[in-house]
Order: C-alpha cells, then structure tokens, then sequence
C-alpha cells in the first residue's frame, strides 16, 4: 500500500469528521463535547471547552443566534438540542478557569484594530496571543459596539465588562473616542503599524477609498480579507451589505482576519490551506433511523437559564453524531475498538514494518471478507478490498504466518486431491452441455444431496449432464496465496474443458462468485435459478409455517439468485420472514475470508448475532452457514433439506471436521463405483491405522483443529521409523510428525491391531536435531 493510496482510503473514511453543529457554527465550537461533558454533570469540563473556542464566551452565550442548531440531528427525531442554553448553562456552573490565556514571545510587529466590536476585539484577542502588538482605535467611548444595544436583562453590563477584561489582560493598546479619519488616518497608522484590521463594517469603505472611486464599494478578498492595500484588511461584514449585524459571525470574521494578518506578517501565503473557516457542511453521516423523537427540556426559569437538572436532561438528548455505519453491522470492525480510518492506518503500519512484531497480523485475518461494510458505508469503503489486499501483499513479503491458514489450505489440497476430485461425463456420453459443480462444503456437509441433484438433473434436463467434484479455490483468495489459486484453477479449467467446455450448474454461492469475477468466461447458472425456471423435482415435499431467509454473503450482489430461492420456498408452501439485514445487507456466517479458522472468538459473535435476528427457523442455500447456524443451536435447514424432503436435519449440527474429509472420498467412491463403474486408487498406507478415541477427545480435536487422518499419519511414521519416545510410568508413546507447516503430537498406546489415542495437540516450532551431541 502506497501513501497515496493510505491517503485515499482514509479519506473515504468520515468517522472523523465534525457533526454538523460544529461545522454549522462559523466558530467550530465543540457542540458534541460540550453536550457530552454536561451530560455527565462536569460543567467545569464543558466551561474549559467552550473557552477554548470563544474568546468571550459570557457575552456569545446570552446572544448567539445559533446557526448551530438548525442542522442538528436531532432535529430529524424531535426538537433540535437547545445548544445556547446549554453553553451558558456551562457558564453559569462551570468554575471558571482564573490563568490568564497563554501567549506567544513577543514578535516585535505592531497590528492597529480600528473598531472595538465584537469582530475587531477577537481579532485583537487572537492576535495578542500570537505574540504581536495590538492596539484599538475606538470612535465611541467604551469598547463593545453593538453589544449596548442588546437588552440589558438577558445581556447585563457586567457580563460585557467582565468578559471584555481580558483584552487588557493581554496587554492590548485602547485608544476609546478616536475616530479613524478624523484624529488620525489611515495613513498615519499605516506609517506607524505593521498591519491594519479595519473592523467597522459597511463604514470601511470610506476609509479605504475616500474619493469612492469604486462606486462606495471597497473591494475586499472575501476569503483572506485583503484589500487593495498592502498590509490593510477589512471585516467581512462589507460582503454583507445590508444583512443584520450577527454576533457569532463579527467574531468569526476578526478570527479569519487575524488568520490573515498573522500569515501577512510571517510573509507566508494568505490563501493557501484556507478550507474549513466559517461554516460549512460536514460529510459526517449519522443514521437517525430507529430514534425515538424527543421534545427540548423546557426552561424553568427564563431569566436564569436552564438549572443543572435541566441542563443535564437537554445534553443527553444530544445524539452524539457518528457515523460508525460499518462498526454497527460488523463483530469483527467492533472487537477491535476502532473503525476503518484507524485500521487502514494500522494496516498501512502493519505492512511498512522492516523489522518487530506486527500487530496488526490477526486483525488483518480476522475480516470475512464479506463486503457488508462496504454496503453500508456512505462512501463505499470496503475493509475487506483493503485486508485481501495486505494479505496478499503479506505473503508476497513472506511476513504472512504460515500457520495461519493452513488447515484451510489442507482442506483445499484434500478436495482437490485424488481423495475427492472428479470429472466425469455422464455415463455414456463423450462430452457434457452441462456440468453439476455442487462445491466441496455441500458434499462434506451432505453427500446425499449431492447424489439427489446430479440425479434428477441428469433425468430432467434432457442433455448430457456431468459432474465435476472439488474445490473452487476460495481459500486459497482469501489467504491471499495467489500461487495456490492461481495452481487451483489451472487444474480446474484443465478438467472443464476435457469435459467439454459446458455450462456450470453452481450450488455453492461461493464457488458462484469465484467463477463469476475469477473465469467470467465460463458460462454459468445458479442451481436455484435453474431449479426456479425449469421446476422443481418431482415428489418434492410441501410444509407450512414460516421461515427466515438468511442470504449467504457471496449472493449480496445477485438479487436474481435471491428471488429465485424466495420462489421456491414459497413453491414448497412456507410464508418468508425477511430477516433484519438480507439481500444486498446480508451478513456473513463467518466462514468467508477464512474468520471461522483465524479468529474463533470473533467468528463466534459473528454466529450468534446472526442467529438472534429471528426466533423462525432458518433457510439458507449456503452449507457452511447452515452447519456453522446448528451448531450453536439455531435451527437450521439447507435449501436442498426443503427440496428433498430431509427437513430432520434443521436441529442436526454439522459433521466434524475429520467426517467432512470422510464425507467427499466416500461420496467419491460410492459416485464411482455406482455410476461409472470404476473403483477408487488404493488407499494411502495411513489410512489403515485403526484409532480409538473418547467422545471428550474427539471433541478436543475439534476444538484443536486436528483431523483424524493427521492422528494416523503420526503414528504410522513412528511405527515405521521408530521416532517415538516412550513414557514409562504410563507406557504411552509419545510421536511428532509435520506434514505441512503445522508440527502434530501424539499421546498413544498399542492395542490389539489398533491403537488407543490419549491426547494430541499442534503448534508452529521447528523440531531441529542437534548433530553435534
């Protein structure tokens, strides 16, 4: 991953962008903070806030006209959140905070203000902090300007004073009864003063173009302020000619100016990284969908404002905008406590490492790589585009741990081993029109599904019908082991096209998606479309009641395949409860992107999310999810149970591991001896190790990931090489072997013509033998 392309993906990502009241105000104050920090009664914590972006927060408080409040979310649900209560309610019980504000060492550069308003007053304000010297040059006798005219039971004169205090504080120059173009000009400050803010509204242009060779109209930049003379700005209420004085507004003006002048006096560019002053609208989505309306807390007393109860009771109204879309939807994004913009970061880290532990290895194998963040993200952004990505980059850069996908990447070398993997005509014929492709999950899930399709396809479609067995090479992509795949489908399109180049008949939606973005030459069609078209089989049984359909995430794009099962269901007499997130929304059963393997904790939220979405009993057309859904209890059919009438099966988990192997070579053998007529390849001399294991045992290696067929290969290697130790308090054997990547153990004991299996476990060490003892 490149900057750039860091860049780009953070950018989709607008967890961290402001909410709306924060870019509403020209201010940015702090709207959500302040909300939260009352919510919880820290009316101190709230003061410290609002400070931090108004410089007289008393006075703005009491007469801000809120453009805050009219694009507030809470709005969409109820009243918009009393946002000026609740700043001066911060006032009122926040302590306040006694320092003097910091400045910077003194620059040596003089600023003139001319107008002590509100606009000219926080530029002085920003300005003495910065370290320059200010003065204010003042017409009437006491700063302030419009603020007199307010009513003085909502906007006291010692609130005024108290608040206007600290620009003495800072040492700013008041020059009260001097009138710029009378006492003094334009000019003489110019000679004296190294800028000039003219903050005296529509009354500027005068003394800027007294002859008013501009028809009375000065001409200012409206994003910098600059006029068009050398070191003089003006306040941007000449941009506004005949709009009403705003308070919010004078003040963010004097901000922007001082912004200016401060860029004009370090001779740096005036209008270079300029966006985001003053309002505008934030790309922050937050979903109201769900939330209950609430009325605003009412004031109980007007002329004091909201009291601490009331104040509190308003802040928790506030939503607290987010966006977090994908962190909603997603146990994966939510169990690691972050969202995307930190995780592709993370990433980003995770792949730049020379050297040192990476971090960020299990989280980047943990996503199913389903697509639903994607879905729900505004802007599209898709963590699993960007954890196939790295692991993909991973293995390129060697960094990927070998382990981490191995028993997958076993169960794919078993599927397309001689043990399973087949292609044959349908007996008699010498090509194929179509080929049955069910997937290895279906056939280690349910063999004898397997065998109803082929056959009544083979009845029904009139043609000549074959039957390819194997694995598609799904785990091997997710793994990001492109050699692996790349190997996989070679043999693949080997095999399709010795049978002819027919057309896919596809059970498995994953293998659907494969072929379709992988070979999207190769003609194809869902079993459910063709079922839905040509009919259903003959003898199918009809039931009642209602059932949820779950959409595996490889259908999420294919609404053609989703109304075809839809159809059927309904066909075989059952009402359809649509589950909360279906379709296009659908979400994963964890085996996808290979979490049910990396992250079994994760995997398991992810399972039972999904099966809390409805008491019904379920429907899917995915094997996996259905084994994955029964085995923690949710009752649970495979579309092909309804079909073929094995509708027992909805409270049967699915076959253990060592069995899925054990399913696919029987379902082969039998295939073949049936049909064709041909007998399996012999056996390898392991398979002849007879095992004998206690049902806690067997569960163990469920848990451990370790087959039956990795127990035998273990044992026949010691009893061929004599690689064992022997214990000789219990009289157990004590083997390894490593077939792979994976080191196997085996606790054993020799009984009759089998062998009794005490324990067994794995792990990643390399076993080196020290030749120099």
């Amino acid at each position: 991953m490149e900057q750039i392309e860091l860049r780009a993906l953070e950018q989709q990502c607008i967890q961290d962008e402001p909410p709306a009241c924060i870019t509403g105000c020209p201010l940015h104050v702090d709207v959500r903070t302040i909300a939260s920090e009352i919510s919880r009664g820290e009316f101190t914590a709230a003061r410290r806030t609002l400070c931090k972006a108004l410089p007289f927060p008393g006075i703005i408080c009491r007469i801000c006209e809120q453009p805050c409040q009219a694009p507030c979310k809470r709005g969409e649900v109820g009243d918009p959140i009393s946002i000026r209560g609740l700043e001066r309610a911060c006032i009122e019980y926040g302590e306040p905070d006694d320092r003097k504000p910091r400045q910077l060492p003194n620059r040596h550069k003089r600023v003139a203000i001319i107008g002590g308003g509100l606009s000219g007053l926080c530029a002085a304000y920003d300005l003495a902090r910065k370290g320059y010297g200010v003065a204010i040059f003042e017409g009437s006798r006491r700063l302030g300007g419009s603020l007199w005219q307010h009513d003085r039971d909502n906007l006291p004169a010692h609130i005024i004073h108290g608040d206007l205090a600290i620009i003495q504080e800072l040492g700013v120059e008041l020059h009260i009864a001097t009138i710029i173009g009378q006492q003094l000009t334009l000019d003489d400050l110019h000679a004296e003063y190294d800028a000039i803010y003219i903050a005296t509204g529509a009354q500027a242009d005068i003394l800027i173009d007294p002859n008013h060779k501009q028809n009375g109209t000065a001409r200012i930049d409206p994003q910098t302020f600059a006029t068009g003379i050398d070191g003089v700005f003006a306040g941007g209420g000449l941009l506004r000619p005949g709009t009403a004085r705003s308070p919010i507004t004078s003040i963010a003006d004097g901000r922007r100016a001082a912004i200016s002048i401060d860029r004009y006096l370090q001779r740096v560019s005036l209008s270079a990284s300029r966006t985001g002053e003053g309002p505008y609208t934030t790309r922050l989505y937050t979903n109201t969908q769900g939330i209950a309306a609430q009325a605003a807390v009412p004031v109980g007393d007007r002329a004091t404002g909201y009291s601490r109860v009331e104040a509190i009771a308003e802040a928790q109204r506030c939503l607290q905008c987010e966006c977090m879309e994908c962190v909603k939807v997603c146990p994966f994004l939510e169990q690691y406590g972050r969202y995307p913009r930190k995780y592709v970061r993370e990433i980003y880290n995770n792949l730049s490492i020379v050297s040192g532990e990476r971090k960020a290895n299990t989280m980047i194998n943990s996503c199913s790589l389903c697509g639903l963040c994607a879905e729900v993200c505004p802007h599209n952004l898709s963590m699993g585009a960007v954890c196939r990505s790295a692991r993909q980059s991973m293995v390129k850069q060697r960094r990927m741990p070998p382990s981490a996908h191995d028993f997958a990447l076993r169960d794919m070398q078993f599927s397309n081993s001689a043990a399973f993997a087949l292609a044959r005509n349908q007996p008699g014929t010498s090509t194929s029109q179509y080929v049955f492709f069910p997937g290895c999950q279906l056939c280690a899930s349910a063999s004898e599904q397997t065998e109803h399709v082929y056959t009544d396809l083979c009845e029904r479609l009139g043609t000549s019908v074959g039957l390819m067995l194997r694995c598609c090479g799904a785990p091997a992509d997710w793994a990001g082991r492109a050699d692996l795949f790349a190997e996989s489908q070679a043999a693949l399109l080997a095999e399709y096209q010795r049978l002819g180049n027919p057309t896919l008949i596809v059970a498995c939606s994953s293998c659907y998606q494969m072929f379709k973005s992988k070979l999207p030459e190769l003609p194809l069609i869902s079993l459910w479309e063709l079922y839905d078209t040509i009919g259903l089989p003959a003898g199918a049984p009809t039931g009642s009641g209602t059932v949820a359909i779950h959409d595996p995430c490889s259908t999420r794009y294919e609404p053609g395949i989703q109304q075809s099962v839809r159809r059927i269901v309904q066909k075989l007499g059952y009402s359809i409860d649509e589950l909360p997130l279906s379709r296009e929304r659908t979400e994963c059963c964890s085996y996808g992107g290979l979490m049910w393997l990396v992250n079994p904790n994760v995997a398991q939220k992810v399972v039972e999310r999904r099966i809390q979405a409805s008491p019904n009993d379920y429907v899917t057309y995915c094997a996996m999810c259905r084994d994955f859904f029964a085995k923690r209890g949710k009752r649970t059919l495979h579309l092909l149970d309804l079909i073929y009438g094995s509708s027992e099966r909805a409270k049967q988990p699915g076959p253990g591991y060592s069995q899925r192997h054990e399913n696919r070579a029987r379902l082969k053998r039998k295939l073949l001896n049936e049909r064709w007529g041909e007998n399996m390849e012999d056996q390898p001399s392991y398979e002849a190790i007879k095992l004998v294991l206690s049902d806690q045992l067997q569960a163990l290696l469920e848990q451990r990931l370790i087959l039956i067929e990795d127990l035998q290969k273990v044992i026949e290697y010691a009893e061929r090489t004599g690689a064992k130790l022997r214990n000789q308090a219990t009289e157990h054997w004590l083997a390894y072997y490593k077939p792979t990547s994976v080191t196997y153990w085996v606790e054993y004991r020799p009984q009759g013509d089998a062998f009794i299996v005490y324990n067994a476990y794995s792990h990643r060490m390399e076993i080196v033998e020290d030749t120099n003892s």
